[in-house]
């Protein structure tokens, strides 16, 4: 059998902290992106606000088994400050073969440094556009969708290579494995199947751009979880190291707690509007097949887990900015005390020398 179909190459990045859309898209020629949808796909599936899509020039790519490619290339632009690469590459491999390409994915370090060039000049073209521009080029995500066709599938037969596709791995599979690489599917007709694990999914369906997108769009979601993660982590050392020395001292009159809240005060809203607009953005309400294409691809990138990590360190920050809010209304409140006794000893003083 010869697998046939289209690799589809996702690699997400976070270039700031927004992006403000209708000045980048006088920047560059991008459009408004509306998603496509089959007649059974309502109009509540939709971005909010809708993203910028801009198409590319193709990408020559260099990939194991397939060679020298020329990959259909667009970029889509988000208002929370992050962007999605989206490459196609259609193949016809045996299945030996599309298991070695599969296998070679696994590293998509070559990739990522490709997205990386083939971006450069958009992001210095949409610096003004950008709000705190910080392109972090070793934080990106990278998923792979296999896309075949229905009719060329047989379940019983392939799931060993089917678990090697959505597993990135070329070498043989336990049993155990394989269980494991194919336990998270669904279905919508007799005729298609989307499979997904942590790096890959196999997709065998037509004319599924509204799916793609789903899948697409949990991706950026994980890059956008780990973006807040680390500034959280980032934010709460430094506001750590802004407070210890004015704990440790001991002189009250120098504990100044005005830097360490404002920076656990801007930490709060950033996090909250970031996690906010990420979790907000695209609107599976009224299609239970998309969602349930979300939720499976969720529940393999274990974005619920990654929210209530996100939700602990918030809550961690809301207590260290109690602490440090404490501490200084203590330190007014003895200031204050402090001005009333050598008020109080000046005027019995002048008593005395009077």
């Amino acid at each position: 059998m010869t697998g046939s179909g289209t690799l589809h190459v996702y690699v997400a990045f976070d270039w700031g902290e927004q992006l403000r859309l209708d000045e980048a898209a006088r920047q560059v020629p991008a459009s408004r992106y509306e998603l496509p949808r089959r007649r059974r796909t309502p109009t509540s599936f939709t971005y909010r606000p809708p993203p910028l899509h801009l198409a590319l020039e193709p990408i020559a790519l260099e990939l194991p088994e397939l060679g020298p490619v020329q990959a259909a290339a667009g970029l889509t632009l988000f208002d929370f400050g992050a962007v999605s690469l989206a490459m196609r590459v259609p193949f016809s491999l045996p299945p030996e073969a599309l298991v070695g390409l599969a296998g070679a994915l696994a590293d998509p370090g070559a990739l990522v440094q490709k997205a990386l060039a083939v971006l450069q000049p958009l992001y210095q073209q949409l610096l003004p556009a950008i709000e705190d521009p910080c392109w972090q080029s070793d934080l990106s995500e990278e998923y792979f969708v296999f896309q075949l066709p229905p009719g060329n599938l047989d379940m019983a037969s392939d799931v060993a290579w089917l678990a090697a596709l959505v597993h990135l791995e070329s070498a043989p599979l336990s049993t155990s494995e394989i269980a494991e690489a194919l336990r998270l599917q669904l279905s919508y007709s007799p005729d298609d199947i989307f499979i997904a694990d942590w790096g890959a999914a196999v997709l065998v369906d037509r004319d599924c751009e509204e799916t793609l997108q789903a899948i697409e769009f949990a991706n950026l979601q994980l890059l956008e979880f780990r973006h807040i993660d680390n500034r959280l982590d980032e934010s709460l050392a430094a506001a750590s190291r802004a407070i210890d020395p004015w704990t440790r001292s001991a002189l009250p009159f120098w504990r100044i707690h005005g830097r360490p809240l404002r920076v656990l005060g801007e930490l709060k809203v950033e996090a909250n509007a970031l996690f906010e607009r990420t979790s907000n953005a695209l609107k599976l309400v009224g299609d239970p097949y998309l969602a349930r294409v979300y939720r499976l691809v969720a529940a393999r990138f274990h974005l619920e887990s990654w929210e209530e990590n996100i939700g602990r360190k918030l809550e961690v920050a809301e207590g260290v900015y109690q602490v440090v809010s404490d501490q200084a209304s203590h330190f007014r409140t003895e200031f204050l005390e402090i001005i009333v006794v050598v008020l109080i000893l000046i005027e019995i003083i002048l008593a005395f020398l009077h």
